[in-house]
């Protein structure tokens, strides 16, 4: 019997008193319990502003639109050369795309400019988008045939390239309309980070479709992302020109050049 007596190890212990951390040990644990907000911060910095996207619904239209018309842009650059060379086997008829291709370009994107200002922003993309779509379909047509033509080749690029020429400045002018100003900086470089991306991703893309299926399905899915984006451009809000803008005329694109 213990007689009221406590057994060993029962008895109570003294408190542990924790000992004090030299002072560099104390000071890095501050930092690193302090140090989480500002690395979120420098994190989060580094990703794209999505407030465009969120607060305008226009502009979510728009930049899926072009997104889909970048993939499928890229399919047709691809294609055609690819097509060119195994129709003529010659390098200077696909170098000669790029000639064709860019005249056009020049001329109708500073009247593209011009219209920019004088009529319906959200009307001049849906139609120019409708007509590359319709482009497209001339190409995928003139793939099926048993002996495909090379000289459509070259007329369907040459007009290609004069309305993206026309549609380009359009895009550009209709973002200040469906984006407060504040955020013109974020739309901007959302806008390049698509451009980015489909230039990097489509024509790798394009290259392992035409190598594994053809290039009649290149052509068949740049007329599908041409659909879709003509869908969600029929979607966006008028953009009237302004009461004072005046008609396009070459005086004024000489002027605006």
């Amino acid at each position: 019997m213990t007689c009221g007596r406590r057994p060993p190890d029962a008895r109570r212990r003294p408190p542990e008193i924790p000992l004090p951390l030299p002072a560099p040990i104390a000071r890095w644990c501050v930092a690193t319990d302090t140090d989480h907000p500002p690395r979120r911060r420098r994190a989060a910095a580094l990703l794209p502003d999505l407030a465009p996207w969120r607060s305008s619904a226009d502009f979510r239209r728009m930049w899926c639109a072009c997104a889909v018309t970048v993939f499928g842009s890229w399919l047709t650059l691809v294609a055609v050369p690819f097509q060119l060379k195994e129709l003529t086997g010659s390098t200077l008829a696909v170098g000669a795309v790029g000639a064709v291709e860019i005249v056009p370009l020049i001329v109708f994107g500073l009247y593209g400019g011009a219209l920019a200002d004088t009529m319906d922003r959200r009307k001049l993309i849906l139609w120019t988008e409708v007509a590359l779509g319709l482009l497209s379909v001339l190409l995928l047509l003139n793939s099926l045939l048993p002996h495909p033509l090379i000289w459509p080749l070259y007329v369907i690029v040459a007009a290609s390239s004069a309305l993206t020429g026309l549609q380009r400045p359009a895009i550009d002018a209709i973002v200040p309309r469906i984006v407060p100003h504040d955020q013109l900086p974020a739309a901007s470089a959302l806008n390049a980070l698509r451009w980015q991306i489909g230039a990097i991703a489509g024509p790798a893309l394009a290259g392992v479709l035409i190598a594994y299926a053809g290039l009649r399905w290149a052509y068949a899915i740049d007329t599908v992302t041409f659909a879709i984006s003509a869908a969600l451009a029929a979607g966006l809000a008028a953009s009237p020109p302004s009461h004072d803008a005046e008609k396009p005329s070459l005086r004024g694109i000489w002027e605006g050049a």
